[in-house]
């Protein structure tokens, strides 16, 4: 596990930026963020099905609160209400990758 060694968070721009040990950086769209949530409520705990659904997820979508969690995650409160997720710094690392070999 890596930890980032900046945070930010660009609320004009909807993105949380992530500079890395290794000084890669990770530009995470807010709604990327959110419709990725693995917590009970948007993910079944038995199957590993998501329950929530993406497209409910606006673009227009903020945090209000970026909290650490420890020192291996952060938890967020959204502007929609939800704020029970944790993101690991492997799961941003990981939805970082995915949504580079989208584009």
């Amino acid at each position: 596990m890596q930890t980032p060694k900046n945070i930010r968070v660009h609320k004009e721009d909807r993105v949380l930026e992530l500079v890395w040990g290794d000084d890669d950086i990770s530009r995470l769209p807010f709604q990327a963020i959110r419709q990725d949530c693995r917590c009970a409520a948007c993910v079944d705990e038995f199957t590993g099905r998501q329950i929530l659904q993406k497209e409910s997820v606006s673009e227009k979508i903020t945090p209000d609160d970026v909290g650490l969690t420890g020192n291996y995650a952060l938890k967020f409160r959204w502007s929609d209400g939800h704020e029970s997720g944790l993101f690991t710094w492997d799961h941003l690392r990981s939805l970082a990758a995915r949504l580079e070999k989208i584009s």
